[in-house]
């Protein structure tokens, strides 16, 4: 038996997110919209205080699409609503920082 699904149904995107931040598992991986390293500069520090806005929106905007999904669609994608703390706050990646140092 299958239920039919409308197309508005399954309109939602899920940012790239991982369990792990590969920014402590790979070092060498820039994170999204890194701002290369500064120079000293008043101009650097706007750009990297810009950046930090964008960075903070978007992990807002995926927070806010994650709690709008059902359990069962958060299943499917390996997720469950305990973990939203684990993903958006660093405070709960300690372990995964003394690891990688």
């Amino acid at each position: 038996m299958s239920a039919p699904i409308s197309k508005s149904q399954m309109a939602f995107e899920l940012p790239k997110l991982s369990y792990i931040d590969t920014r402590w598992e790979e070092p060498a991986v820039a994170a999204p919209g890194a701002v290369p390293a500064a120079d000293g500069s008043f101009t650097a520090w706007i750009a990297g205080k810009i950046a930090a806005v964008r960075a903070w929106n978007a992990e807002r905007r995926a927070l806010a699409e994650l709690q709008t999904m059902s359990d069962r669609e958060l299943f499917d994608v390996g997720l469950n609503r305990g973990d939203f703390g684990r993903i958006f706050d660093d405070r709960f990646n300690q372990d995964l920082r003394s690891r990688g140092r």
